[in-house]
């Protein structure tokens, strides 16, 4: 069986779409469709644009959002037996399966990078990598420091990122290196994303998820918030509006996937991080293949 995922924030590159715009008509209308629904040139921004540019919050997501779903729907075969996508590229999924138009979507992505923007500047956050510690250490100490901070990231054995309050942060970093973590490191993110600090823009999203449409996807999509399949749209909903504050439990999908018949993963989008995070969870001889495209 095929599982198809997607990447988040954090996977976009300078030059990012634009030999498939140029290389697949089919690809030009979706990407020129994007730039008359976001209001501004979109493609202008990935295709020439700096790293630095790709790096603001409302470009970021759509962009990731963009060159994953066009990467897939283009692609020759294209027919997913499961979906996924961490964090941002689960709305990907959910249009690879059907669930969501794509301008749909891409209308509530970018209401989504806009409302966490939002949230990111009223409270100021931040997220940190921690590895080689198992994850129950990681979520105690979480729990002794004051302030906000929570496992928001698991994204495979030995590998969860940590987020909320800047100094609630930096303690817990400290405390888990004492602990005995290899590294406990800031990331160079926004914001504090997939914990409580991101609830005001949970709010702003929740109508918008409400009032759109989603239909029964043709597949199930195993979804960050629990790592397990689903096919309900009304729980998709729900499920998809938690994530914000949520982690997400990228290894369990992982798991879930490979449990229900995954033999064969492949990457839709920019990076190849889901790629090498997809082979460190599977266990040796359990999957045929995993490999990136885009």
């Amino acid at each position: 069986m095929k599982a198809y995922v997607f990447p988040g924030q954090g996977s976009q590159f300078p030059g990012m779409g634009k030999d498939l715009y140029l290389a697949n008509p089919d690809a030009k209308v979706m990407f020129d469709s994007a730039c008359d629904i976001l209001g501004f040139d979109i493609k202008k921004v990935m295709f020439e644009g700096t790293a630095e540019d790709l790096k603001a919050t409302a470009v970021t997501q759509p962009a990731v959002f963009i060159h994953s779903v066009v990467t897939a729907l283009t692609a020759e075969g294209f027919a997913p037996d499961m979906t996924a996508g961490h964090s941002l590229g689960e709305f990907s999924a959910l249009v690879a399966a059907g669930a969501l138009k794509f301008e749909d979507a891409l209308k509530l992505v970018s209401l989504r990078a806009s409302a966490m923007q939002k949230a990111c500047d009223a409270n100021p956050g931040t997220m940190a990598a921690v590895l080689a510690l198992p994850d129950d250490v990681i979520e105690k100490i979480c729990g002794e420091v004051p302030g906000v901070v929570v496992p928001a990231n698991y994204n495979c054995g030995g590998q969860l990122v940590i987020s909320g309050e800047l100094d609630a942060v930096n303690v817990a970093c400290e405390r888990l290196k004492e602990a005995g973590a290899k590294r406990a490191m800031l990331l160079q993110v926004g914001g504090a994303f997939h914990s409580p600090l991101m609830a005001p823009a949970a709010a702003e999203l929740a109508q918008a998820i409400e009032q759109t449409s989603f239909a029964t996807p043709t597949c199930p999509i195993y979804q960050n918030v629990d790592g397990k399949p689903h096919t309900d749209a009304a729980e998709i909903k729900a499920n998809l509006l938690a994530q914000l504050t949520s982690p997400v439990r990228w290894t369990l999908c992982v798991q879930n996937m490979i449990a229900d018949g995954a033999t064969d993963f492949v990457e839709y989008g920019p990076g190849k991080v889901l790629q090498g995070l997809i082979k460190k969870i599977a266990p040796e001889g359990a999957i045929n293949d995993c490999v990136s495209i885009g």
